[in-house]
């Protein structure tokens, strides 16, 4: 088994665990797209991003990557809800450039860290994705996971909304990759 904090590499992507030499490429990058932070429950955008991130940061239960394309910088994705004793683990948090959003990046990372995370011991990996945002659920059902339902009024964003999000999941059992 791999150490799930470790750096990753996939299919021409690489995840490294977040440190605060990051901190400047992630925060512009962020800054790229700041119309959609609306649909996120915490908001990178720039006049949010360094209590954000700080906050963030600082929960016990979850590792951060930024992310690569090659060499460039393109974004952020997260372990969180990491519980070892159950094997469950969420993907998440996760904020791609623009340009790289529609080009099949999202499935080469996703299938990184469900790599990853399945190395790892962990049986089942849930993504949590807000009700509004359409295409993050077409990207759940294009890389296979069960849509299990919707936590109605789960929780209230950054901005106020009060979310319902839907939840998918990915058994290690369902999960088809080339290799483990």
């Amino acid at each position: 088994m791999s150490d799930l904090a470790a750096p990753m590499t996939g299919d021409g992507c690489s995840a490294l665990p977040f440190s605060e030499e990051h901190r400047a490429a992630l925060k512009a990058a962020c800054a790229e797209d700041r119309d959609i932070w609306s649909i996120y429950s915490v908001s990178f955008d720039p006049d949010h991003f360094d209590a954000s991130l700080d906050a963030w940061l600082a929960r016990p239960d979850m590792e951060t990557f930024v992310l690569f394309e090659g060499g460039e910088f393109a974004g952020m994705s997260s372990f969180l809800a990491i519980e070892p004793a159950r094997g469950v683990l969420e993907i998440g948090g996760t904020y791609y450039r623009p340009p790289l959003r529609g080009t099949g990046f999202n499935r080469r990372v996703k299938d990184m860290m469900l790599r990853r995370a399945f190395n790892c011991g962990y049986r089942r990996t849930e993504f949590r994705v807000d009700a509004r945002n359409a295409r993050s659920q077409a990207a759940m059902a294009r890389l296979g996971a069960t849509r299990e339902g919707v936590l109605r009024a789960d929780r209230i964003t950054w901005n106020g909304h009060v979310r319902d999000t839907v939840l998918f999941s990915i058994l290690r059992d369902e999960w088809v990759a080339e290799e483990l």
